[in-house]
């Protein structure tokens, strides 16, 4: 089921990413592993590709898109234990600069991606109705697991929809 209203903050950054998952299961949306699917036939060279200078290449949205479902996990396991202390926002240009992401190879960042969202779904799969409700604090925003989950499932559907725009000219 959808998170609802009173579940997540209203603001742009949180709804934006909900509202692409129309699905009432954000779970079985992640368990698709579409950007897998859209780039593993991809070339060395072709995901190195930046859209426009100053963008990220292929690699580096996969290896921030890995980033963030960490992160965003992190998160849910925090909260739906119970954790009651604010969690940390993070610097996603700093992570993805840092991480020098373009000297892996793609093999390697997919099989990265593949790992942690199989873990993942390990976690997801087993938070009850209880979990799902528990409400905590993550970048200074009040928001449910549930909600996270969907947050999590909405970035990997931006990204998704930005690769076939404007990497893979897919319409």
């Amino acid at each position: 089921m959808k998170p609802q209203p009173n579940e997540y903050p209203q603001s742009e950054y949180t709804s934006r990413y909900i509202n692409l998952v129309p699905e009432d299961n954000a779970i079985d949306i992640l368990r698709q592993k579409e950007v897998w699917q859209l780039v593993h036939t991809l070339s060395e060279e072709e995901s190195t590709y930046r859209y426009a200078e100053g963008k990220w290449s292929i690699k580096e949205m996969l290896g921030h898109m890995i980033d963030t479902e960490r992160i965003f996990t992190y998160r849910v396991l925090c909260i739906a234990r119970g954790e009651k202390q604010p969690l940390p926002g993070f610097d996603e240009n700093l992570y993805a600069e840092t991480a020098h992401f373009d000297s892996r190879t793609l093999v390697s960042l997919l099989a990265e991606y593949s790992a942690v969202r199989d873990a993942n779904l390990f976690l997801f799969d087993n938070l009850d109705e209880t979990a799902l409700l528990q409400i905590g604090n993550a970048n200074g925003k009040e928001l449910s697991v549930r909600a996270i989950l969907y947050m999590i499932a909405g970035h990997e559907r931006h990204h998704i929809n930005i690769l076939k725009e404007r990497y893979l000219k897919i319409q």
